[in-house]
C-alpha cells in the first residue's frame, strides 16, 4: 500500500459547492448547518469520489456529518437484501452508536435511508426482526456486530462503505481483534474511512493493512488570535487525595457551571461523589457501566433537558456524548493517558463556544499533566485553590446578581409595603444589607462548618525519587529470561508506557476452551470497572483458566466488578492468583 497523500485541492466553502445532493443539502438547512467546519471540507470531496480517507481530527469538529453525508449520497435506498446492508459504522460505545445512528436518519431521512444502530444491552430479538427486513445503514460497536456476523444475522458480503469513528477508543477499549475479523469479512473493494483523535502507531497499523491508497485529512488545532483566549480553558488544582471531595465542590460554587460532566475512574467513586454533590445542593446523577441501558437513557435525558447540573461519570458511559451547551469538563481524577483527556475535554467549547476543563491533581500525578501538555500543545493552568474568602466572594457576587436581575424584572409592588415600613425605623441601606443576608444565609445553609476549613495547596514535586524495589519489580515481572525472552503461548504483552505503580495478577476462571480473548478481558475490565485499558500488563489465555495483570491499588474493584458481570456470557471466578 502506498503511503498516504495528503489532499491540497482547494475545497469550496459551502455545501452546495462541495457536490452533495439537493435533499441533503436542504436536510442540513433545516436543521441549522450554516456552512461546512475544517473536517467536513477537506473529507467530502474525496469520499464523495469514492477514495479511502484516514481523518485526524479532535472531538466536536464534526466528524459525523464528515462520513455520513458521503455515505448517504453513495447509498441506493431500497435495494435491500435480508441480514444484509450497505454501509456499516463502527463505534466504541452504545451512546455514540445511538447518536450516530440518529445524525445519519435526520440527514438521509428524505433519501428513504433505514438506519439501525446495534449494541449490547439492547433485546437481541429487536434487531434481529429489524436486520431480517434489511437496512441502507448499521451503527454498530464492535462485539455486538461480530456477535450477529457470527451467527449470519448480520452478513457484510455487500458493504460498499466502512467507517470506524473514534478509531482510537476502540483500540484502547480491547476491540483490535473484533475490529480485524469485521474488516476482514466484508468486500475488498469497499470504500473505507477512519476518524480518529490521534494517531497512534495501532491506527497507523490499521490503515496501512486495510486502506487503499487513503487521502489523509489532518485537521491542525485551532490558532487562537493575539488577544484573545482559547476555546476551553484549562486549569488544574494540585491537592492531597484526602481534600479532592472538597475542592470539588468548592470549584464548583466558585465556576457555578450551567451543565458539567464530572469524569471519574471507577464507578464505586462516581456513586460516592454523586452523593456528596447531592449534599451540597447540587443535582448530580451518576453514570457507568454498572446501570443498565433503560437507567442510562432516562439519566442522559434528564442531564441533556437541564433537569440535572452535573453528570458524574466513568469515561466508558460518557464516551461519544453530545451534550448542548456543555460548559464544564471535570477530571476528578488525572487520566493516565493523555488521549483520554483529549476525548474528555472534546466534549465542551463546541460551536464556538468557550468552555472550561478542571483537573483535581495529586502531587505524584504532576508529570501526567505534562505529557497531557506535550500532546496537546496547550498549558495547562495549575491554579491556587479558592480561599473561604474566596468562595464567600464569589457567593456574596451570586446573590448581588440575583438581586439585580429582580430590580431589573420589577413587578415588586407587593413588597414595597414591608420596605416603607422598616425604612420608618431602620436606615434604608441597613434594611437592603439585611435582606442581602438573608438570601446569602439561605444559599449557603448547611456549609458553614465546610466554609471553616482552608484546603491544603500542595507544590508540584520537581523531582521524583527513584523506589529502590522498582526495578526488581520490573524485572520479575519480564521473568527469568529478560526483556528479551520469549513470551509463554498464551501470553499476549499491551503496547504502552512502562508502568510506575505496583502490579498484581489476577485469575480468571475461563480460558480458550470458552472462547475468551484477551479483547475480552480488557473490555470487561475497562468497561465494568473503569480501568483505562492503558493501565493493564501482561495478559495470558490458557485453556481452562486466565491471568491478567491489573494495577494493585485498583485490584479489588476490578474483581468486584467481574464477578458482577459475564465473560462470553458466562459468570466467572474471579480472585488473585495465588501462584
Amino acid at each position: 500500500m502506498t503511503t498516504p497523500k495528503t489532499e491540497k485541492t482547494e475545497t469550496p466553502a459551502t455545501f452546495e459547492q462541495l457536490g452533495l445532493l439537493p435533499a441533503l443539502v436542504e436536510a442540513l438547512s433545516a436543521l441549522g448547518y450554516e456552512e461546512p467546519t475544517p473536517i467536513q471540507r477537506a473529507s467530502l470531496p474525496p469520499l464523495l469520489a469514492g477514495k479511502d480517507l484516514l481523518g485526524i481530527a479532535a472531538t466536536g469538529t464534526g466528524k459525523t456529518a464528515a462520513f455520513a453525508l458521503p455515505l448517504l449520497q453513495r447509498l441506493e435506498p431500497g435495494k435491500r437484501e435480508p441480514f444484509s446492508t450497505s454501509a456499516l459504522v463502527l463505534v466504541p460505545t452504545r451512546e455514540l452508536a445511538m447518536q450516530v445512528a440518529e445524525a445519519i436518519h435526520r440527514y438521509g431521512q428524505k433519501l428513504g435511508v433505514s438506519v439501525l444502530p446495534i449494541y449490547g444491552g439492547q433485546p437481541m430479538g429487536q434487531q434481529l426482526r429489524v436486520l431480517k427486513r434489511g437496512v441502507d445503514v448499521v451503527v454498530a460497536t464492535p462485539g455486538r456486530a461480530l456477535d450477529h456476523l457470527k451467527r449470519q444475522s448480520l452478513l457484510l458480503d455487500s458493504v460498499r462503505t466502512v467507517v470506524l469513528d473514534e478509531a482510537d477508543e476502540m483500540l484502547d477499549m480491547g476491540f483490535a481483534e473484533d475490529l480485524e475479523a469485521l474488516l476482514e469479512a466484508t468486500p475488498e473493494e469497499r470504500q473505507t474511512a477512519l476518524f480518529s483523535a490521534t494517531l497512534p502507531p495501532r491506527i497507523a497499523s490499521i490503515a496501512e493493512r486495510h486502506l487503499s491508497e487513503p487521502v489523509h485529512v489532518r485537521i491542525a488545532k485551532e490558532k487562537v488570535a493575539p488577544g484573545t483566549g482559547p476555546r476551553v480553558r484549562q486549569t488544574a488544582y494540585i491537592v492531597p487525595r484526602a481534600f479532592k471531595a472538597a475542592t470539588l465542590g468548592r470549584v464548583l460554587d466558585v465556576e457555578a457551571p450551567t451543565a458539567a460532566i464530572v469524569f471519574c475512574r471507577t464507578r464505586t467513586e462516581v456513586d460516592e461523589l454523586t452523593v456528596s454533590l447531592n449534599g451540597r445542593g447540587w443535582r448530580a446523577q451518576a453514570l457507568h457501566g454498572g446501570m443498565d441501558q433503560a437507567q442510562r437513557d432516562r439519566v442522559l435525558k434528564q442531564f441533556k433537558a437541564h433537569a440535572v447540573d452535573l453528570l458524574v461519570a466513568t469515561d466508558v458511559a460518557a464516551r461519544g456524548l453530545d451534550i448542548e451547551k456543555l460548559t464544564h469538563v471535570v477530571n476528578y481524577d488525572v487520566p493516565n493517558a493523555p488521549e483520554a483527556y483529549v476525548h474528555r475535554i472534546g466534549r465542551t467549547g463546541r460551536a464556538g463556544r468557550e468552555g472550561v476543563a478542571i483537573t483535581l491533581a495529586e502531587p505524584r500525578e504532576h508529570r501526567l499533566l505534562r505529557n497531557i501538555e506535550k500532546l496537546t500543545g496547550q498549558k495547562i493552568e495549575v491554579a491556587t485553590v479558592p480561599t473561604v474568602a474566596d468562595l464567600r466572594a464569589r457567593r456574596l457576587e451570586l446573590v448581588r446578581a440575583s438581586l439585580r436581575e429582580a430590580l431589573v424584572a420589577g413587578e415588586l409592588d407587593s413588597y414595597r409595603s414591608v420596605v416603607e415600613s422598616l425604612a420608618s425605623e431602620f436606615d434604608l441601606v441597613d434594611v437592603a444589607a439585611a435582606s442581602v443576608k438573608l438570601l446569602h444565609d439561605a444559599q449557603v445553609e448547611g456549609h458553614e462548618q465546610e466554609e471553616e476549613e482552608e484546603i491544603p495547596t500542595l507544590p508540584p514535586p520537581t523531582a521524583r525519587p527513584s523506589h529502590p524495589g522498582k526495578n526488581a519489580r520490573a524485572a520479575a515481572r519480564q521473568g527469568p529470561g529478560g526483556p528479551g525472552a520469549k513470551e509463554p503461548r498464551g501470553v499476549k504483552r499491551r503496547a504502552g508506557p512502562a508502568q510506575d505503580f505496583d502490579m498484581t495478577r489476577l485469575f480468571i476462571g475461563a480460558g480458550r476452551g470458552t472462547g475468551l480473548r484477551p479483547g475480552d478481558l480488557v473490555g470487561a475490565i475497562t468497561g465494568e470497572a473503569g480501568v483505562e485499558g492503558k493501565r493493564l500488563g501482561a495478559i495470558e489465555i490458557g485453556d481452562n483458566y486466565s491471568l491478567v495483570e491489573v494495577p494493585e491499588s485498583e485490584a479489588e474493584q476490578i474483581i468486584t466488578a467481574l464477578r458482577q458481570t459475564t465473560l462470553r456470557g458466562k459468570k466467572v471466578q474471579v480472585r488473585r492468583d495465588r501462584g
